[in-house]
């Protein structure tokens, strides 16, 4: 699943290592640094599995509760609302009450007006930059939407136009509310958060802002990088970190499993090049040996894309497999 913003950091390219990864049984997930929502909205839904997205950025969360919440009101708040045609307020009657709703839909049944967005005002720009939203704030989530839209890879720091297709919006608008229908969009410094979800049953997954990256809107000092590291080294939950691969976090993450992957680099404009990207668990997230996996009866090659780079001495979290294999020593 797509989510309905651009966002810097933001991890489609690498959901095949984050599931492949991730433990196999929890009860409730933590998306500590939510960013686009990427990650919590393309993982499988479990029935009685509790999911919370967070991130720092109020402007952020507040479009995610709008978008959960009032997803007509936003509508109307970009101006899409009133619409211009007859045709167009069809297109938005059956779209709000269909059961399925896609691309395909939209094709067949009719064309809708086009309408192109302006970009945020320097006032707007200046206002959101300095204020926080409160949950539910339409006019705010609005001019947040605008402002990721027409800024460069959703960084919302360098401005061009680019036009928004509207059947494409209420497309995300829609597959993104239902989404998030039972998510728990959250607003708190992470280690707060931390410390108000982890248990034993959790899986707490964070992708914070990159070591020595400039390309964020909201600032992450060293002593950050510090202060996750030393609340996650205590969870009682599975943990997994998404980082830059580099000798800082190496050394800081120490006690924990790192594996490095490559993805493409988007924010280059250089032919092939690449990014290193590190994974960290404070468990142990290959499979036994003995076990034979569907991948490997398809042929799926994924286990050369990724390699273990440092194996702590004792786990911090331990596995069922880790469990069973100990009972067998």
């Amino acid at each position: 699943m797509k989510s309905f913003i651009p966002w810097v950091g933001g991890k489609g390219k690498l959901l095949w290592i984050l599931n492949k990864l991730a433990p196999e049984r929890y009860n409730r997930f933590i998306d500590v640094f939510g960013g686009s929502g990427t990650v919590t909205m393309n993982r499988p839904i479990q029935p009685g599995c509790m999911e919370v997205y967070n991130d720092f950025n109020g402007n952020l969360t507040n479009l995610f509760c709008c978008v959960k919440n009032r997803p007509m009101a936003l509508l109307k708040e970009l101006g899409f609302l009133p619409l211009n045609t007859r045709d167009d307020f069809n297109v938005l009657y059956k779209f709000f009450n269909r059961d399925e709703f896609t691309d395909d839909y939209l094709r067949e049944e009719m064309e809708l007006t086009e309408i192109l967005l302006k970009p945020p005002d320097a006032e707007a720009i200046r206002t959101l930059m300095l204020e926080r939203a409160p949950r539910g704030d339409i006019r705010r989530a609005a001019d947040y939407f605008k402002m990721i839209r027409y800024s460069f890879s959703g960084s919302a720091k360098s401005f061009g136009g680019k036009p928004c297709d509207i059947r494409r919006f209420f497309h995300l608008i829609w597959e993104c509310s239902r989404r998030l229908a039972n998510v728990v969009i959250e607003n708190k410094d992470f280690e707060d958060l931390i410390r108000q979800y982890d248990r034993g049953d959790a899986y707490i997954y964070c992708d914070p802002p990159y070591f020595e990256a400039e390309c964020y809107e909201v600032g992450f000092p060293k002593e950050n990088h510090q202060r996750l590291h030393d609340v996650l080294l205590t969870c009682q939950g599975y943990v997994m970190v998404s980082y830059n691969y580099c000798d800082y976090i190496s050394e800081l993450y120490k006690e924990f499993y790192i594996f490095r992957t490559v993805r493409p680099n988007s924010m280059s404009q250089k032919a092939g090049s690449e990014y290193e990207e590190a994974i960290i668990t404070n468990y142990d997230p290959r499979r036994a040996t003995w076990q034979l996996s569907l991948e490997n009866l398809l042929g799926d090659d994924s286990d050369s894309r990724y390699e273990l780079m440092h194996e702590p001495g004792n786990p911090l979290k331990q596995t069922n497999h880790t469990k069973i294999m100990e009972e067998f020593k």
